[in-house]
């Protein structure tokens, strides 16, 4: 991941809008687009057994998104610090002497 051993790197940010892929399982429904999460379940708590992401982006700005999802994606972009979003987001650990 580059950088030196007393630097601890933070995964990169990314925008919700390419954040998120679409979720995708027999129980959704067609009319109304979900952000997949994790462990077969969206970011709104919809769980579906073979839920996956799709090879699409989930858009937050489309009319079908749904906005439990999009509530908690604003959310959760709204933890990482805004002073941590760029490409140099490393945090020393270095001791002091």
């Amino acid at each position: 991941m580059g950088g030196e051993w007393f630097e601890v790197l933070r995964p990169p940010y990314l925008p919700v809008e390419i954040r998120w892929e679409r979720a995708v399982a027999d129980g959704l429904p067609a009319d109304v687009s979900h952000a997949f999460g994790i462990f077969d379940t969206t970011l709104c708590g919809v769980q579906e057994a073979g839920m996956s992401p799709s090879d699409h982006w989930w858009l937050p700005e489309r009319e079908s998104a749904c906005d439990a999802c999009r509530e908690a994606a604003g959310v959760i972009d709204d933890r990482r610090p805004r002073a941590m979003r760029g490409e140099d987001a490393r945090v020393s650990v270095a001791r002091r002497l």
